[in-house]
């Protein structure tokens, strides 16, 4: 029989209704027009319809225009160094299972300096939720060339133009082994950004989603063909993936039924750059994951962190009976 704490047992009399007042933390800073406000927007009504408690909520982040999200967020939140987001929330995760640890990332943090991380992460395929902010440039330290900049990209690192084709999260994370859930959205489809986000959240293991966001300010015209031509986006629907509503139908009539469990086909999607694909590319919920396999279900209880602090301290502990006598003088 599970035992409720007194401190669980005072807030189960509290009301359980969350209203999206009840996530927001001061005013967010980014660009009118930053795709990362759309992200957010998305992330604090998925935590208000799914109940998410603060205090049993995290968001981790490392360096970048989207890393500043956990100060938006009244929730906990970690914002932590350049490239480092994921294994400080793995870091987390470890500790308290219990808790939702979400992560949000940029295509520089994420897939540059905090590239080898993020190969580890999906295979270690931990209940995290990742969102990378994919603007494919360097906004916060002023427009540098990303891994994700288009070819040809002019900016303060390439001012002939960037001279590498561009990186593609997608077809990275789904050639990484132990990979369960990929998604790719665009802030400026509010409607299916949510739905990805959400489940995202559901997925046990780690979901991966990129989401091509606008950078009004170092990038304004980039995502202009595809905002104005809805053709150029292709949304993916199954009854294993998103289920799409008839408004957003006579919207966008590219669409595309594709099974996410079927990886040779979510390769073949994600290759994709022009029209965009939108939805669930990967699902497979039956991926094991490493902290269900390391902890295999013992909890770190009170005591036992305790007695792990102690054996700890006692390495350096002065003991008085371990002193020795000084020998005599002249001896």
């Amino acid at each position: 029989m599970n035992m409720m704490t007194a401190t669980e047992c005072l807030l189960q009399m509290c009301d359980e209704h969350f209203e999206l007042e009840d996530y927001q933390s001061g005013v967010p800073r980014w660009c009118t027009g930053c795709g990362d406000n759309a992200i957010l927007a998305a992330v604090q009504r998925l935590c208000r319809d799914e109940g998410l408690r603060p205090e049993k909520t995290v968001f981790v982040s490392g360096i970048g225009c989207s890393s500043r999200f956990p100060h938006y967020m009244n929730t906990y939140g970690f914002h932590g160094i350049h490239g480092r987001a994921l294994p400080l929330a793995e870091g987390v995760k470890m500790s308290r299972p219990e808790l939702d640890v979400f992560v949000n990332t940029g295509d520089g943090d994420c897939c540059s300096i905090g590239a080898a991380h993020w190969i580890h992460a999906l295979r270690y395929n931990m209940n995290l939720t990742v969102f990378l902010h994919d603007n494919q440039i360097y906004g916060l330290t002023k427009k540098q060339a990303s891994p994700t900049s288009p070819i040809g990209t002019k900016s303060n690192t390439s001012p002939k133009g960037s001279v590498l084709q561009a990186l593609n999260p997608l077809t990275v994370t789904l050639g990484v082994q132990n990979v369960s859930f990929v998604a790719q959205a665009v802030d400026w489809i509010p409607e299916v950004l949510y739905d990805i986000v959400k489940a995202a959240y559901h997925h046990t293991g780690l979901s991966f989603v990129r989401i091509v966001q606008r950078c009004p300010e170092w990038m304004p015209e980039l995502h202009d063909p595809w905002l104005h031509d809805p053709n150029r986006i292709q949304l993916l629907h199954h009854e294993r993936g998103l289920k799409l509503s008839a408004g957003l139908g006579r919207v966008y009539r590219n669409q595309r039924e594709h099974d996410p469990l079927d990886m040779d086909a979510a390769r073949q999607i994600a290759s994709g750059l022009d029209p965009i694909p939108v939805g669930i590319l990967y699902h497979d919920p039956s991926v094991p994951r490493y902290e269900e396999i390391k902890r295999s279900g013992v909890l770190r209880t009170p005591a036992l962190v305790r007695a792990g602090l102690e054996a700890e301290l006692d390495k350096f502990t002065v003991w008085p009976e371990a002193a020795t006598t000084p020998a005599p003088q002249g001896a």
